[in-house]
């Protein structure tokens, strides 16, 4: 036996119809144009309502990229202190990134390292380490992320808190960089949004050399922003 096609309202609503004419004969030759365009007129509607059609209450519009990370002006650097006083300075000199602005207004930063090119200045030795399987292991995990949460633009004029999940050979943790006040009115196109913060490096695995090698690992980013078409950095 074939299944029956469900009665939406906008079916319901004829058959009303119908059965109300179908009692009162007289009144199918008087009325039936008037019926005929109202019923015309509210079958898109109900039809529409039925199905779960239109724009849901309380949605949000999908993120929009205003901005991505100028790699000529950008610095993604970290220092590293060994038992005998020693600073290691390194940086990533290969990335990605990218800014969003999010339905209500603020923005959400995302930036994307890769630990295969990470540079111990002026120690070949510590660069060959620094990506071995001792530390960021870069064979097994290329990928060094950050996806902060959302915030103000008000943010990287005024400096404040940013955090967000910070991943590292695939562990993931909530940090906090402190973004310093700007130095202009349009920070990231009219000068550097700088970012500084502490990671304790066993959190995320990365436990060798301990005796050798703090487990402190200090970051400190300098970005440049080039703006999406004709959007304004935030």
């Amino acid at each position: 036996m074939p299944a029956c096609a469900p009665h939406g309202p906008g079916v319901i609503a004829v058959g009303v119809v119908v059965g109300v004419l179908a009692r009162v004969p007289g009144a199918v030759l008087r009325m039936l144009p008037t019926i005929m365009l109202l019923t015309i007129m509210l079958l898109p509607a109900l039809s529409a309502q039925a199905s779960g059609g239109g724009a849901p209450e309380g949605g949000t519009a999908q993120p929009v990229e205003v901005a991505r990370i100028d790699p000529e002006h950008t610095r993604i650097g970290f220092t590293l202190k060994t038992r005998w006083g020693q600073v290691l300075r390194g940086r990533f000199p290969a990335y990605t990134g990218s800014v969003e602005r999010l339905a209500d207004g603020r923005r959400r930063v995302q930036l994307r390292l890769d630990a295969r090119e990470v540079v111990i200045d002026g120690h070949p030795n510590y660069t060959r380490y620094t990506r071995g399987e001792g530390f960021f292991d870069a064979d097994r995990f290329a990928e060094m992320s950050f996806v902060s949460d959302p915030y103000s633009p008000a943010l990287l004029r005024g400096g404040g808190t940013l955090s967000g999940t910070l991943q590292i050979r695939n562990v993931q943790r909530t940090e906090r960089f402190q973004i310093t006040p700007s130095a202009c009115s349009m920070p990231g196109e009219g000068c550097d949004v700088v970012a500084v913060g502490s990671v304790r490096r066993s959190d995320y695995g990365v436990d060798r050399w301990m005796f050798a090698v703090s487990d402190q690992v200090r970051f400190t980013l300098r970005l440049r922003l080039r703006p999406v078409g004709d959007e304004a950095a935030p």
